[in-house]
């Protein structure tokens, strides 16, 4: 059974060139709701909470010993400068001689200096007491990295988990999304949310999460430091901050709407461009590569706009803060030094207390330069969101058991519309008995391929129902109903692979003899012989490496091989020429034996010996019959079949 192709649904608002050209609009669009879609990608995390405790764990680890470092070499600090105060005073006098000295001497500033120093008059450099505490420091720093370590492996594990489900929730959405959604939405904009977007909500978890839980942490460790060395540079260091973060809040409201309209954009654009590379050779045979062009100017112009726009608005918060940490570290520089000269802290202290400015501005400068990050990612995640929100199709029922089918099909009373204002099929009511052959024929538009997609249940229908053997199939599950039917499209899908392998798609179990019977069958056998690889001839996922024919028949071979109890025929031998046609034809009476069957056909010659014969206009079978009844009757299907050469039939037969 092949895959079903995209059927003609809603109107999207015009012909495919005014809709390409309205789909670059929106630059302001803005985030719905940013709490909301941050607080719901955050929760793609909670099934992983005791990793996410491994991380918080290590963080907190290693941020404590990193806090801890910068204090320790303010003692080492101490321990050098006691020395060379205690070799330049003369052995035998005491520290507090020696200050007031130097205070008799009018040199309080010195002596000021000197109080806060614990130097030994006479000795110099304590190196042993200096080795051991750089030993510490070394040890402090070379755990606070193993810690480090731990806490980014833990990560990239916990986020890469995360967006592995995040996939197989999209993979499985996409399934349960009625064909109605697809009709409504560019392919290409359905692809770069399941995998752009997601591929951005992954970097922005990857480069954020565990730097934003370490530098929280950091600036609170480091806050508490420092008020545990000088409450007042404390509170000079932190006059800074409600500043930064009016910076950030300011210029982060200014991005977002670019950042949304950045992914919005990427996604139109992507939808373009695989609607151009689809269609690439019409866009040639009609002349249409510099609109084609012209539209893909525009949308890459305003995705460079958005995309500048938002990294540069975004950028701006980095060199703010940057000069806001400059300004800290001047002040506190001024401050400690006094201080220092004062007597009321040590150099250390001091040194320690500038790295820990340096260590605190740091953080809130990551912090505010990961916003756009954020906002990046939470613009894609909203659209990741949307579509894992779309409404799906109706749940699926308990398994009916429907292990032998017979083929009895009734239509009772059936209504359909795409739009609620637009009434496509209304009222109608057909039985088709078992292993027969219903054609259905009538002018583009009239409902045919419809039909057939309500009984294979791509749409549900809005009143009536349909049953199978008297069974209503909407109590069938969708996978067990179509488990019994066969389709083959006008449009041919063939996927990457070999030939042998496409032939074989819609079978559970098959053996090569099995695929050559099928192919036989369909006439396929004979120019894959041809070939230089045979059935193990690779197909590329466009199948530009066989002929259009070539296609049509192998996807018959694949009906034939499924063995279905229920065979659906959309124009199957449009590609095909007549002679092959006519084969096709002989081959299909075959493979038509024993199943009912519906034929969906165009040309007429191709249906001639249906068992009936429906004649549809405007969504309502307005004649049945026979082919030889119709003609007698003189009505639309006589009109239709005079139109198309009958001579030129009776020459084939």
């Amino acid at each position: 059974m092949t895959a079903p192709t995209r059927r003609p649904g809603p109107p999207m608002g015009g012909p495919p060139a005014a809709r390409m050209m309205m789909a670059g609009g929106a630059p302001t669009e803005k985030l719905q709701d940013f709490k909301g879609s941050t607080k719901r990608l955050l929760g793609l995390l909670a099934p992983q909470r005791l990793a996410v405790g491994l991380v918080l764990l290590s963080g907190i680890a290693g941020v404590a010993l990193s806090v801890y470092g910068p204090r320790l070499l303010g003692h080492a600090t101490d321990i050098i400068f006691a020395g060379v105060i205690g070799k330049s005073v003369p052995a035998g006098v005491t520290k507090e001689q020696a200050v007031e000295q130097l205070r008799s001497q009018g040199e309080n500033t010195r002596a000021d200096l000197l109080s806060a120093v614990d130097f030994t008059p006479g000795q110099g450099i304590d190196f042993t007491a200096l080795a051991h505490l750089l030993g510490w420091v070394a040890a402090v720093y070379v755990f606070a990295w193993i810690f480090g370590v731990i806490q980014g492996r833990i990560t990239a594990r916990v986020v890469q988990v995360a967006v592995y489900r995040l996939r197989q929730d999209v993979e499985v959405k996409l399934s349960r999304l009625p064909l109605s959604y697809f009709d409504k939405q560019p392919r290409g904009e359905v692809l770069s949310r399941a995998t752009n977007d997601t591929d951005n909500i992954a970097q922005t978890l990857q480069q954020t999460f565990a730097q934003i839980v370490t530098s929280l942490l950091m600036i609170v460790g480091v806050l508490g430091m420092m008020f545990w060395i000088s409450w007042l540079l404390a509170l000079i260091a932190l006059v800074t901050v409600p500043v930064s973060i009016w910076l950030t809040t300011v210029i982060g409201k200014r991005s977002q709407p670019n950042f949304v309209a950045q992914w919005s954009i990427t996604g139109k654009l992507n939808g373009h461009i695989e609607e151009m590379f689809t269609g690439h050779s019409l866009v040639k045979v009609f002349g249409r590569q510099g609109e084609a062009q012209q539209t893909f100017a525009e949308h890459n112009e305003k995705l460079y706009a958005s995309s500048f726009r938002a990294q540069f608005i975004s950028g701006l918060i980095q060199p703010a803060m940057m000069f806001l940490s400059n300004l800290n570290y001047v002040l506190v520089a001024v401050v400690g030094g006094l201080r220092v000269a004062s007597g009321s802290l040590s150099l250390g202290e001091v040194q320690a207390f500038i790295q820990y400015s340096r260590q605190f501005s740091q953080p809130l400068t990551q912090v505010a330069s990961m916003a756009n990050l954020v906002q990046s990612g939470v613009a894609s995640a909203e659209r990741v969101f949307a579509l894992l929100d779309a409404p799906e199709q109706s749940a699926e029922p308990a398994p009916a058991g429907l292990d032998r089918v017979q083929g009895r099909i009734t239509f009772e009373d059936v209504s359909f519309r795409y739009l609620p204002d637009k009434p496509l099929i209304d009222g109608l009511s057909l039985e088709v008995a078992p292993g027969q052959t219903v054609a259905i024929v009538g002018p583009t538009g009239a409902g045919k391929t419809t039909l057939v997609n309500l009984l294979m249940r791509f749409y549900e229908v809005d009143s009536g129902r349909i049953t199978l053997d008297g069974v209503d199939i909407a109590s069938v599950p969708r996978p067990e109903l179509r488990e019994h039917m066969g389709m083959v499209l006008q449009d041919t899908w063939l996927f990457g692979g070999t030939i042998a392998e496409n032939i074989a798609y819609g079978a559970d179990e098959f053996s090569l003899d099995a695929v050559r019977q099928a192919a036989e069958a369909a006439h396929v056998d004979a120019f894959v012989r041809m070939l230089p690889d045979g059935y193990d001839t690779v197909i590329d996922e466009e199948g530009s490496n066989v002929s259009a024919g070539q296609k049509q028949l192998i996807t018959i071979a694949r009906a034939f091989l499924a063995e279905p109890s229920i065979l659906i025929l959309d124009e199957a031998t449009s590609s095909v020429d007549t002679r092959t046609e006519v084969l096709i034809q002989r081959a299909m009476t075959t493979l038509r034996s024993g199943r009912t069957s519906f034929v969906i056909a165009h040309r007429l010659s191709t249906i001639r010996d249906a068992d009936v014969i429906l004649v549809m206009e405007h969504g309502s079978i307005v004649e049945q019959g026979s082919h030889s009844s119709l003609l007698a009757a003189g009505g639309a299907y006589a009109r239709l079949y005079s139109a198309q050469f009958a001579a030129a039939v009776a020459e084939v037969d």
